[in-house]
């Protein structure tokens, strides 16, 4: 061994060295999910317990309003919804949405600089409206998922003006020869970047097809619930994004044992069936419909709205905003299902 190689090694064996010196093994905790021996456990690190924990802090709530006795629609012209509200309190939810929604340009960004707050020139004061709509027909119509917990605009915004997790989708992968017809191949965030099809948003969050791994007949036909292994793929797919939205693995909702046995699942897994049905139904009723609303800078490499997902709420914590409730303090977001239904 020459010197130069010598000395080569050494440095190189002194700077693993110093590497290893940095590691560390992280503080984890674990969470039992389901009885001992099924390997029901979550584990958490408690670094990234911590990030989260500030990234879901809850703002302060808008001190109380005074009620004035007006009604809303008495005083303002151009009120569509929230019309029957008192003028105190539909004043104080419009702060608290300017501070959820559009912090840094204030009322301006709704309702334009003209100082003529009845207009619907702007476009973000059209689509506004219609998702204090939609906010209205979850907290109404989805208690299944967001129980008494609940939704506000903050729940997706978090102080941005177009929340941080919304998707497009996909013109498709390019034309590699490993890419498949689904994109199977093609490394996407979406999917927790695993070898599975880029985009399992379209068919099972935008369209409404079955969900399925496992057929329940031996042979195809015409009332056959379509189980193949390309739908096994979307829905691994559509998994790994739940899984990566909510923080969480695969023994939130199933029990490992028996991935398809419902009454082995926790009841998590039916709180998720009920969001997926919900998802489905605000892209379709809410979201998608609003395309001829935005410019064309708004809209995605396809041409269409932007849609949520599970991370447009959740992003990384298994409740958004680890369970705190914001609809207590402004109930008028929340009214019975008689009141609000999908267009």
């Amino acid at each position: 061994m020459t010197t130069r190689t010598a000395v080569a090694l050494a440095a190189a064996a002194l700077i693993m060295i110093g590497i290893g010196s940095t590691f560390e093994k992280p503080l984890t905790s674990t969470v039992q999910w389901g009885y001992r021996g099924t390997g029901m456990v979550h584990v958490v690190k408690e670094t990234a317990r911590q990030k989260m924990a500030l990234a879901n802090a809850v703002p302060a709530p808008q001190d109380k309003a005074d009620k004035t006795g007006k009604k809303a629609s008495e005083v303002y012209q151009n009120v569509q919804v929230l019309k029957d509200l008192d003028e105190g309190e539909f004043n104080r939810l419009m702060a608290a949405i300017t501070e959820w929604v559009a912090p840094d340009q204030g009322c301006g960004y709704c309702h334009g600089e003209s100082g003529n707050f009845a207009e619907d020139k702007l476009y973000t004061k059209v689509v506004a409206r219609r998702m204090l709509q939609m906010t209205q027909f979850v907290n109404a119509n989805y208690t299944q998922h967001v129980q008494a917990t609940g939704v506000t605009c903050y729940t997706c915004h978090r102080g941005n003006n177009v929340p941080q997790n919304i998707w497009y989708r996909d013109p498709g992968p390019d034309n590699s020869p490993l890419s498949r017809a689904t994109g199977r191949d093609k490394p996407a965030a979406s999917v927790g970047y695993a070898s599975l099809p880029y985009d399992p948003f379209t068919p099972y969050l935008e369209q409404a097809n079955p969900i399925r791994v496992l057929a329940t007949q031996a042979l195809p036909s015409a009332d056959a619930n379509n189980a193949s292994i390309q739908r096994t793929e979307w829905t691994y797919g559509l998994m790994m994004h739940m899984s990566t939205s909510l923080g969480v693995n695969c023994t939130y909702c199933h029990n490992t044992r028996a991935f398809s046995n419902w009454e082995q699942s926790s009841p998590q897994r039916v709180s998720a069936w009920h969001g997926i049905r919900m998802v489905q139904q605000l892209n379709e009723k809410y979201l998608v419909p609003l395309q001829s609303v935005y410019p064309p800078n708004r809209l995605g490499i396809a041409g269409d709205a932007p849609k949520l997902n599970c991370a447009t709420c959740h992003q990384g914590a298994f409740k958004p905003l680890y369970g705190v409730s914001m609809v207590k303090d402004y109930p008028e977001l929340a009214v019975s299902a008689e009141q609000v239904a999908p267009r």
